[in-house]
Formats: C-alpha cells, structure tokens, sequence
C-alpha cells in the first residue's frame, strides 16, 4: 500500500516538475484559429497568383507586394487569434500567461522565425519568390521543434511534418502555395482539433 502511496507522489512531483519547466497554456483552439486565418490568406494570394493570370516565371513587383502584405496580414491575425484563445485557456486553469516558461518557448521559437523571414524575404526580393514557400515551412518547423521542448511534445510531431512539407516543396517549385496551404492551414487545423480534444480527455 505504502509502496503504492509513494508512486504516486513520485508521478505528482513529475507533473508538478513538468507544469514548471513547460508552457502549457496552448490551446487546440489556438491552432483552428491560426489555420482558418492561413486559409483564407492562402485564398487571396491565390487570387493574386492564378486569377489575375499566373506565369510560374514571371510575377511583377506588384503582385509580389501584394502577397507580402496578405503574408503579413495573415500572420499578425494568426497570431493575434492565438494569443486570445492562448490567454483565456492559461485564465480557465489560473495560470500566468506570460512568465518564464512563456519567455523560453517564444526565444526558443524566435530565433528559427528570425532568421528564416529575414533569409525569404532578402530571397524574395532579389526574385526567388518560389522558395518564398518551402522556406517557410522549413524554418517555421524548426521552430515547433526547437520550442516543444518547452511546451506540448504535439509541436514537435508538427513541426517534423513542416519541415517534410518544406522539403517537398523544393521539389515541386510554382505549387509552393498549395504546400503552405496545407503546412500553415491544414495541419493547424488538424493538430489543433486534436490538441482540444486531447484536452478534454
């Protein structure tokens, strides 16, 4: 019995011990959200791209600004969707959003996204608008790796499907949007309706 007793306070001491060393607040919610809001990035760039005559050679400074900012409109409300169902799910289980945990898995995922959008957008500048997409991919997927280490271990299963995804899409250069499609869309949708179901288990 005693021998029992003590197993079981050995697995609240790791529970204890994990809650502290990782950010746990991330809800599936979270990811639908973030999905949803790349699809319909994905949409308008694919009015942008196909619709108003695509040619996988040439695109027109234009329509490269135009995909930038539906880029960075679509990030920004991403994010912002991400943080508001990040920060009502760390209320519901009386946590602190932003604290040392927090602080490790958004360095830990900074430093990837950095250097990654820094490295597409000089590419795109000079041209190389079709690596704009396999890129993306790859560096937000070291991202999710680098950072599961301290929050949920789903990012790393996530961020490994990102980075194949990425990798294919050197392969397939002038459908580098259907490959962001369902990298940055699909996959949010997918591991974060299993996030929020995990959840509830």
């Amino acid at each position: 019995m005693k021998e029992q007793e003590y197993i079981n306070d050995l697995k609240e001491i790791k529970d204890i011990m994990n809650r502290s060393s990782r950010f746990l607040s991330l809800s599936g919610l979270s990811g639908i959200s973030a999905g949803f809001c790349a699809l319909v990035g994905a949409y308008f760039a694919y009015d942008i791209l196909y619709n108003i005559g695509y040619n996988r050679t040439i695109i027109g400074q234009k329509k490269i600004d135009a995909l930038v900012v539906i880029g960075i409109v679509t990030l920004l409300a991403a994010l912002g969707s991400a943080l508001f169902f990040t920060f009502r799910e760390a209320k519901k289980n009386g946590r602190t959003l932003w604290d040392l945990q927090a602080k490790r898995l958004l360095i830990n995922m900074m430093i990837p996204l950095v250097a990654g959008g820094v490295l597409t957008l000089s590419l795109v500048e000079k041209g190389f608008i079709g690596l704009a997409a396999p890129l993306t991919l790859i560096f937000y997927g070291l991202a999710l790796v680098n950072a599961s280490k301290y929050s949920v271990s789903e990012l790393r299963g996530m961020g490994i499907l990102e980075i194949i995804l990425g990798l294919l899409a050197t392969q397939f250069i002038g459908y580098g949007l259907w490959f962001w499609t369902i990298g940055f869309g699909v996959l949010h949708i997918v591991y974060g309706t299993y996030m929020y179901f995990n959840a509830k288990k």
